[in-house]
C-alpha cells in the first residue's frame, strides 16, 4: 500500500510540473505576441512620423481653390459687363424706334406733297376745274395706297348693322327701307389700323 501512494504521488507532481511548463509557455508566447504588437506599432509610427508634411498639400489645393475663385470672379464681371452693354444697346434701339417710328410712311408721303407742290405751282390761267379735280383725286388715291400699305383701312358703314365698337351713332332714323338697327347714313368716315379702331365711324342708325 504504501508503494502505490508512492507512485500516485509521483504522477500527481508529474501532473503538476507538467502544468506549470504549459502555464509558462502560454504565458511567454502571449508576451512575445503582445512585443510583437507593441514593436509593430512603433514602427508605423515612425514611419508616419518620417512621412512628409501634409500642409503643403493643402497649400497647393488652397492655392488651385484660390486660382479658381479669382477665375469665376473674372467671369462674373464680364458676364455683367455683358449684360450692361445688352441693356445699353436695347434702350438705345428702342429710343430710336419710338424717335424714327413714322419714318417709313413720311418717306412714302413725300410723293404726296410733291403732287401737291407741282399743282400749286401749276399756271392759274390755263388750270380748269376738271384738271384739278383731277389732280386731286390722284393724289388722294396715292395718299389712300400708302396708308393701305400700311394697314389702315376704312371701316364699312351704309347698310351694315350697327356695331358699337366700330360706329359712333349720332342720329336716328324712322327708314322703311332699312332694317331696324342698320346703318343707313354715314357722316364721317372712321378707320381701323390693323386690328385697332383709331377713329369709330359716325353714323346714322335705323331705329
Amino acid at each position: 500500500m504504501q508503494r502505490q501512494r508512492t507512485a500516485w504521488g509521483g504522477i500527481g507532481t508529474l501532473n503538476e510540473d507538467k502544468l506549470t511548463r504549459d502555464h509558462e509557455q502560454e504565458a511567454e508566447a502571449a508576451a512575445a505576441e503582445q512585443q510583437e504588437t507593441a514593436d509593430q506599432e512603433q514602427q508605423e509610427a515612425a514611419a508616419q512620423e518620417q512621412e512628409p508634411a501634409a500642409e503643403i498639400d493643402w497649400q497647393q489645393e488652397a492655392e488651385r481653390w484660390k486660382a479658381q475663385a479669382e477665375e469665376n470672379h473674372n467671369r462674373m464681371l464680364r458676364a455683367l459687363a455683358d449684360m450692361e452693354n445688352l441693356r445699353r444697346r436695347t434702350r438705345k434701339e428702342q429710343e430710336d424706334l419710338a424717335k424714327y417710328a413714322s419714318l417709313k410712311v413720311i418717306s412714302e408721303l413725300l410723293p404726296v406733297i410733291d403732287n401737291f407742290e407741282r399743282a400749286l405751282s401749276a399756271d392759274k390761267d390755263s388750270m380748269t376745274v376738271e384738271s384739278l379735280l383731277e389732280g386731286v383725286n390722284m393724289v388722294y388715291r396715292q395718299m389712300l395706297q400708302i396708308f393701305e400699305r400700311e394697314g389702315l383701312t376704312a371701316i364699312q358703314a351704309t347698310g351694315q348693322p350697327f356695331d358699337p365698337n366700330v360706329h359712333q351713332a349720332v342720329m336716328q332714323a324712322q327708314d322703311p327701307a332699312y332694317e331696324s338697327g342698320v346703318v343707313v347714313e354715314e357722316f364721317q368716315k372712321g378707320y381701323l389700323f390693323k386690328d385697332r379702331v383709331i377713329r369709330p365711324a359716325m353714323v346714322k342708325v335705323n331705329a
